[in-house]
Order: C-alpha cells, then sequence, then structure tokens
C-alpha cells in the first residue's frame, strides 16, 4: 500500500468528554469547535449545566454529540428512591469501582436498578431531540461486562450507533482482553466504533505537547483523541480534577500547530456520523 493510501485511511474523532458538568466546560467546547479542531461532545444528561450545554449544541449544528453514561462519581438522572443500590443520599453513585462492578454482576436487584439508570439516562438525552451521535462512559465502565450489555440491550431502543472502544496504545497486558471483550461484542452486536484513543494515559494532560507527539505518530485507522477542555476559573471543576490542565486542553483544541500537525498527517475529521456514514446506518438496520 502506497504512503497516500495509507494517509487517506487516517480518521480522527476529537471528543470532549463532561460537555454539562460546568459553564466553564460548555464554553470550552462551543470555542474549540467554533475556532479550533473539535468535532464531538459527549454529553453528561444530569450534570449540573446540562441545559446550558444543549443550548450551545443546538446552535452548534456541526458539533456531533453522544451520550456520556454517569455510573460512577457522579450524579444520577433518576431520583434516589427509584434507585437506593446505586446511589448515596444525595443521589451520587460511588467512586469504588471494583466494588460496584461485583455488585452488578452478581446481585440481580442491583443490575435491575442499573438498566433502569441506563434507561433513564437514553431517554434524557432522546428527549433533547439531538442526534445521538456515540456513546461511552465516566471512567471507561462499559469495560464491565454487565454494564456494556446492558447498554448494547438498551442502546438500541434509542439507535445508538456508535460506541467508544478505550484502547490505546500503551494499554496494560491485563486490560487487552478487557478490550478485546468490548471490540467483539460490539462487533457481533453491528455497533460501530473507533479502532484507538489517545486520552487514557495523559488524561487530564491533553495539552499542545501532547496532541503533537500522538500526531506524529498517528496509525492507520479510525482514532478517537479524547480530552477534558475548560475555560480558567475559580477551583477544581471536581476533587477528581484537581491535577487536570483543562484551559492547557482548550489552547492545544486551539493551536495552528495542531491543525497543521493533522493536516500533515493526512488525516480527516468529523464525528462518528460523519466518519462512519452509511456503515452505521446500515449496522442500525441489521441489529434493529
Amino acid at each position: 500500500m502506497t504512503r497516500e493510501a495509507r494517509l487517506a485511511q487516517r480518521t480522527l474523532i476529537f471528543t470532549a468528554d463532561d460537555f454539562g458538568l460546568h459553564e466553564r466546560v460548555n464554553e470550552a467546547v462551543e470555542r474549540a469547535h467554533l475556532h479550533g479542531v473539535l468535532t464531538a461532545a459527549s454529553l453528561m444528561v444530569a450534570a449540573p449545566a446540562a441545559r446550558d450545554a444543549l443550548a450551545r449544541a443546538r446552535r452548534l449544528p456541526d458539533l456531533r454529540v453522544g451520550l456520556h453514561l454517569v455510573l460512577a462519581d457522579g450524579a444520577a438522572y433518576l431520583p434516589r428512591e427509584a434507585i437506593p443500590a446505586l446511589v448515596d443520599a444525595r443521589g451520587r453513585f460511588g467512586d469504588n469501582m471494583v466494588r460496584d462492578g461485583f455488585r452488578f454482576f452478581f446481585l440481580p436487584h442491583v443490575r435491575k436498578q442499573l438498566a433502569l439508570e441506563i434507561r433513564a439516562q437514553f431517554e434524557a438525552f432522546a428527549k433533547t431531540g439531538l442526534p445521538l451521535d456515540h456513546v461511552n462512559t465516566h471512567k471507561h465502565f462499559h469495560l464491565h461486562p454487565t454494564v456494556l450489555a446492558l447498554i448494547i440491550e438498551i442502546g438500541r431502543d434509542y439507535g445508538m450507533r456508535a460506541v467508544r472502544l478505550p484502547s490505546e496504545s500503551h494499554e496494560p497486558v491485563w486490560l487487552k482482553p478487557w478490550i478485546n471483550l468490548v471490540r467483539g461484542r460490539l462487533d457481533r452486536a453491528g455497533i460501530a466504533h473507533n479502532d484507538y484513543v489517545v486520552g487514557i494515559a495523559k488524561t487530564g494532560q491533553m495539552d499542545e505537547a501532547v496532541l503533537l507527539d500522538a500526531l506524529a505518530r498517528l496509525p492507520d485507522g479510525v482514532g478517537e483523541i479524547y480530552c477534558h477542555p475548560a475555560v480558567v476559573g475559580e477551583g477544581a471543576l471536581t476533587q477528581g480534577m484537581r491535577t487536570y490542565r483543562h484551559a492547557a486542553e482548550l489552547e492545544a483544541l486551539l493551536s495552528p500547530r495542531v491543525a497543521a500537525a493533522i493536516e500533515a498527517a493526512g488525516a480527516t475529521r468529523g464525528g462518528f456520523t460523519d466518519v462512519f456514514g452509511r456503515r452505521m446506518h446500515g449496522r442500525g438496520a441489521q441489529a434493529s
């Protein structure tokens, strides 16, 4: 295969996660899409600034918006009385994903409530009227087989056609079987997915230097580069984000050097809908 043919196969999806978490995030998403390389955003439907995110998305018709399912370390969509086995007194999921993963797998009543919450978040997204570009999960919880199975089952009812595959080049050896499990189940279900991601190892630190390094070593196939941009403001967005360099990530998405590196790599950009196009619609027709 010629170099030109290989370059033609390089496609990038630039995604901002946590859309709706805070107006600082939403402002960064809008700026990075209008003036930078950002092509997609993942919406947290139960987050404090979800309405503001929705208003911005409606005036950005080329921004591809997906569902960022929150099942750990965040607010649930349903009230606590509907899912008491999942959330604390404030209606928030815990951050002990190992413990919760065992509970999802072994306890039927917990799985039932989990299915209710996943469906509620899909339903909330559907009510926005936005086309569903993709689905992913906060902290990649869909690596858990029970969570993944429920997402595939429920997502079909809401037109889900694409899911993030959280596979990065330097992932630990122990994680590879889980990644392969996810890839295989998505393929069998006819759901489109990226070939690789950039953003796990450098979560919260996706500055210009990181993006330029990734673009210089870009493999063939469909890649998703995801990040957590936000404009400058007082305090951390969450306790878990105290070390995140949100403003540097926004600057990277706006960087002319990054835009030039994408062009030099011969990569095309878009959301999942743009990248997979008819493949997504064809797969959806077969899976329905």
